[in-house]
């Protein structure tokens, strides 16, 4: 019932929109649908999940819920940032109400994708996201937001094809087993031909990889998501991302269980490596933030796809990286609207005295920074940590030491353009300026933050035995 709630009011929503075609109502239906979606994810991860999925198509498990909650969480805090964020835009009440429904068919087509019990149900939902979010990576109606649309359509839809080959490479693979059904597919995993299988997992890891922005399928993020509102950036980056990396860790289960792991962990060692590799390359020729921000998204998947990789201990750090990422990411973003709001530019050689301007986005924006470089007491300090303890665990030095350069490398890539941002003084001829736009924003688009980071530092130095409970959980059932 509950997941039907979830799954069935933005539909309601967008239809009491196209009826009632009230401003105000935009936001609210936003809002109405970030509650909800939360207290039904709150629900599952306090009273725990069912043994059995609702029914054969969706259903909250061990193996989603975390993910689940992730999306809950990001969502109900872009929504808050979403009320402030949008008073903002001086545009046509129409373009609002498509935005409204855009979003609204987007987190539920994440949604779908997080909770679908068959493959193929997962790729419509994993299609979908594109088709949602291209309206909204589009929204400004600029001449780089049109071109970061189309590429964004191109690019994705190109990796969908390819996932859609693969999964009929799957499918010839499973001999006269006639289902896409998970629980059918790990139950007779064991008997899948290798040759398809492998094949198989080569085109679903491009092609699902795509949407999760693993290098060198990534080239649609750094424009889509520096194109985009700051809302919509937070939840590309930190829940769309994650909803294609559960469908490519549940196919990775089929080739654990049908022997076929070392080759599977082959591939996204490589895809891995390479994301961080290029992130390191391209991130000291970057001009714009926003653009650095989506880069920094390309190296923390590739993060997650080497926590899953090298396997033991380096899988629960990869689903503790996926968690703080998407708190620290979307505090990220959103206070990227905020500076987007007091400088009006998008380029770091122009924004200078973020703390001198305004000391409450200055100060989120060099604690987003502490927290996505891994700095303690970040969360991610500790699932760094951990992968690389993995690494020396199976005697994987050569891959440890070139993983701490990298990420030592992006780390000073960063920080040369946070620290350059955040102080000395802004430009003395627009200070009057910069000052009376950071007087426009509300509270509503500094809380959100302020939650995610708290968060994501406590977790860095506390792990509730709750959440202990729910990634062991969703280790057990994406990994076996």
């Amino acid at each position: 019932m509950m997941i039907n709630m979830i799954l069935l009011f933005p539909v309601i929503a967008c239809l009491i929109l196209c009826i009632f075609k009230c401003k105000w109502m935009n936001n609210l239906m936003i809002t109405l649908y970030a509650i909800l979606h939360f207290c039904v994810s709150a629900y599952y991860c306090t009273v725990g999940v069912p043994q059995q999925s609702i029914n054969k198509y969706f259903g909250v498990d061990s193996s989603n819920i975390v993910f689940l909650a992730v999306l809950s969480v990001v969502f109900l805090a872009v929504a808050i940032y979403n009320n402030g964020y949008m008073k903002h835009e001086q545009t046509e009440p129409r373009r609002l109400r498509h935005y409204a429904y855009m979003v609204l068919i987007f987190v539920l087509s994440m949604t779908g994708a997080i909770l679908s019990n068959n493959l193929g149900l997962s790729w419509v939902f994993i299609e979908a996201t594109t088709l949602a979010s291209a309206y909204l990576i589009y929204f400004n109606k600029t001449k780089n937001s049109i071109e970061a649309a189309w590429k964004y359509v191109y690019i994705c839809s190109i990796g969908i094809a390819l996932a859609f080959v693969g999964i009929i490479l799957l499918t010839v693979s499973t001999g006269n087993l006639n289902t896409l059904a998970y629980n059918e597919l790990y139950a007779n995993a064991s008997g899948f031909n290798d040759f398809w299988l492998k094949l198989s997992f080569v085109f679903i890891l491009f092609g699902i990889g795509t949407k999760m922005g693993l290098a060198p399928v990534h080239f649609w993020l750094p424009d889509a998501h520096s194109e985009s509102p700051s809302p919509i950036s937070a939840l590309l980056s930190a829940a769309l991302l994650n909803s294609a990396f559960l469908v490519i860790l549940k196919v990775f289960k089929i080739t654990v269980l049908a022997g076929c792991e070392d080759y599977a962990r082959a591939m996204m060692l490589v895809m891995g490596f390479l994301s961080l590799f290029i992130t390191a390359v391209f991130l000291y020729h970057i001009n714009n933030y926003k653009r650095m921000l989506a880069y920094s998204s390309v190296e923390n998947m590739g993060i997650l796809a080497i926590g899953t990789a090298v396997g033991g201990i380096g899988v629960y750090a990869a689903i503790l990286h996926m968690i703080g990422h998407s708190l620290i990411k979307s505090s990220f973003f959103m206070t990227s609207g905020n500076v987007l709001e007091i400088f009006k530019t998008k380029k770091i050689k122009s924004v200078t005295g973020i703390l001198k301007t305004d000391k409450k986005t200055g100060w989120l924006w060099v604690l987003s920074f502490v927290g996505i470089v891994a700095l303690p007491p970040s969360v991610l300090f500790v699932s760094e940590f951990l992968m690389i303890k993995a690494m020396f665990y199976f005697h994987q030095y050569a891959l440890c030491v070139l993983f701490v350069i990298l990420l030592t490398v992006i780390m000073f890539g960063l920080a040369k353009a946070v620290i350059k941002m955040s102080f000395g003084l802004p430009h003395s001829d627009k200070e009057e300026e910069y000052e009376q736009n950071a007087k426009t924003l509300s509270f509503g688009m500094y809380f959100p933050q302020i939650v995610l980071l708290i968060m994501a530092f406590v977790l860095g130095l506390y792990i509730p035995k709750f959440l202990n409970v729910l990634i062991n959980g969703t280790i057990t059932g994406i990994v076996g």
